[in-house]
């Protein structure tokens, strides 16, 4: 499991011009999955997330989480995260869930990620076709990979 954690002073995600998703102060989380992820690796990923000190405090240091500021999220499904692209020139998807596998694990976030916050959070849509646009706060970008633990 794969995401890239952008902190955001806002972001939202349309599709065919309407807005499905949307928040203020928060993270946008883009996940993508393999087909050997576990509720394990949902469960590593979402606390890790909620946990991240990469807000800032009083002092302007890195030192708040998203629970500690009460943040939003906004969880996009990206399969693309999973590109291969040592060979060639055209990335390949094959470590890519397919989607009836991706589309349960995405379930599977949301839900935890709303039981681990005790809120529900925002979402794009499994499959759609999305415009993400966002005012990256920072900017901080955070790569996480649940099979690269370190």
């Amino acid at each position: 499991m794969r995401s890239i954690l952008q902190r955001v002073s806002e972001a939202q995600v349309n599709i065919a011009g309407k807005v499905v998703g949307k928040i203020e102060k928060g993270l946008l989380v883009l996940v993508g999955f393999e087909e050997s992820d576990t509720l394990a690796d949902i469960t590593w990923m979402v606390a890790k997330i909620s946990a991240m000190r990469i807000f800032n405090d009083e002092d302007g240091k890195m030192n708040l989480s998203l629970e500690d500021i009460a943040g939003e999220i906004l969880l996009v499904s990206q399969f693309t995260l999973h590109a291969s692209t040592k060979k060639g020139n055209r990335p390949s998807f094959i470590h890519a869930a397919k989607p009836a596998i991706a589309i349960p694990l995405y379930r599977q976030t949301i839900s935890t990620f709303e039981l681990w916050l005790e809120r529900t959070i925002q979402t794009g849509e499994f499959g759609a076709d999305m415009q993400v646009s966002l005012i990256n706060d920072g900017p901080v970008t955070i790569s996480l990979d649940s099979r690269l633990i370190s």
